[in-house]
């Protein structure tokens, strides 16, 4: 008679193919969403949604507000919130308008198209919007006045001293090189594109191998090989192949007519180029991975989420939670600087209404990303893909042809659901 041992009750169960690759599953909800509304509307309009042509404009579209969303995301962490984003870029772009347009040629004769134009005229933008952001952020942690009554505020006042600054005149055209930043008049073209996407994955497959090998000596768990390699090959797959529809997306032949020798081509006729990946999605990118490694790695991230978990015991902790307020609002106001060049610069003047409702988009697509308004929770790439995803809806709703109060009425109960959603999701976790 042979002896069977029972199976053992500590064998570790077998992993399904999700656990494995340690994949979020409210980011797999949002990604899962984002290709059924792309390809609904993909549907809906015949096959025009997903061209290149339609990808390019959405891309440059999202960019102003998914620069803000990242900064919201560490606004709303720390339990707070910014009702003023749309207006402070309004007064940021009146800054910037005024001081290429007529500060820098009346006081130093820096005409339009100088070298030094566009750098100074984004270096002020970004202060005033940093000195803006502190100022709120020293009036909600040091004085103690509610951020929402300060950002409410704010709202208003900073939307009218960008009528007070412009006189209530649209300001342009602005500086040619400060139009770069704007998206279809200033792109990398398909090489440099080309270049960019490769770098992209070799930096991602470095990161991917980073962490293994850091999980490992630290005595972590690391997911399987197969599941590094899948991540990975994903990964390659999703940024060579939007690289890939960018460049797809082809000049027009009139402009190849009137630019053909400034594009170096032989003649208009065998001039095919490609516009590539926009300098305003690159500069959207720098600023995704900038404020990733901040709430990751640094310090100041991990004060970030602490406060946002447990104001008191971060306090007690020794964290000056009142100069991370600040911080933190003077990261929002510099975010609303760069979306400021972003916008105008799109636009290719400043205009009044710039930025107007960007604050309800803003924190749209932040919560849609997944940021809790509990505080504590969020990530930057949520947010961005939450800013894609309202962009999506509202680029494919007008498509469709939807009318204006209807594509608002659509986009509210988006925010209402998204809220619902995580409120509902932290409850089966357990987390309050």
């Amino acid at each position: 008679m042979t002896d069977t041992a029972p199976p053992s009750s500590a064998a570790p169960a077998r992993k399904g193919i999700f656990q494995s690759l340690e994949i979020d599953a409210r980011l797999l909800g949002m990604i899962g969403a984002f290709v059924v509304l792309t390809l609904g509307f993909h549907l809906l309009t015949d096959g025009r949604f997903l061209t290149p042509r339609n990808v390019f404009n959405l891309t440059i579209q999202t960019v102003s507000v998914a620069i803000m969303a990242t900064g919201m995301v560490f606004v709303i962490v720390t339990r707070h919130i910014d009702l003023s984003v749309g207006s402070l870029l309004a007064t940021c772009s009146a800054v910037m308008a005024m001081t290429q347009t007529v500060v820098l040629p009346q006081t130093f004769g820096l005409g339009l198209e100088h070298g030094a134009i566009a750098p100074i005229t984004i270096l002020v933008g970004v202060v005033t919007g940093a000195l803006i952001g502190g100022f709120h952020g020293y009036l909600v942690g040091f004085l103690g006045v509610p951020a929402f009554i300060v950002t409410l505020g704010g709202l208003l006042v900073w939307r009218n001293v960008a009528w007070y600054l412009t006189r209530g005149q649209t300001i342009g055209p602005l500086d040619g090189n400060f139009q770069l930043f704007g998206g279809i008049g200033g792109t990398l073209g398909e090489t440099w594109s080309w270049i960019v996407g490769l770098l992209a994955v070799a930096a991602t497959l470095i990161a991917i191998w980073q962490g293994r090998r850091s999980r490992i000596s630290h005595g972590f768990p690391a997911k399987p090989v197969w599941a590094e390699v899948v991540l990975g090959g994903i990964a390659t797959a999703a940024i060579l192949g939007f690289i890939a529809t960018l460049n797809a997306y082809k000049m027009p032949e009139g402009v190849i007519r009137r630019d053909w020798e400034r594009l170096g081509c032989p003649s208009a006729e065998d001039c095919v180029i490609g516009y590539g990946l926009p300098i305003s999605v690159l500069v959207l990118i720098v600023i995704a991975v900038v404020m990733t490694v901040v709430a990751l790695r640094t310090r100041l991230g991990r004060y970030i989420f602490a406060t946002g978990g447990n104001p008191d015991a971060a306090e007690l902790s020794g964290i000056n939670t009142r100069l991370l307020t600040v911080k933190v609002f003077a990261i929002m106001g510099v975010l609303c600087g760069l979306s400021a060049v972003v916008a105008s610069a799109r636009l290719s003047f400043h205009s009044n209404d710039i930025g107007t409702l960007d604050e309800l988009r803003v924190i749209a697509a932040a919560v849609i990303g997944g940021t809790a308004l509990s505080g504590g929770i969020g990530t930057i790439y949520g947010a961005i893909l939450g800013a894609l995803i309202m962009q999506s809806l509202q680029s494919g709703m007008a498509m469709v042809g939807v009318d204006a109060p209807f594509q608002n009425i659509v986009v509210g109960a988006v925010l209402v659901a998204a809220v619902l959603i995580d409120i509902l999701y932290r409850k089966r976790l357990g987390v309050k």
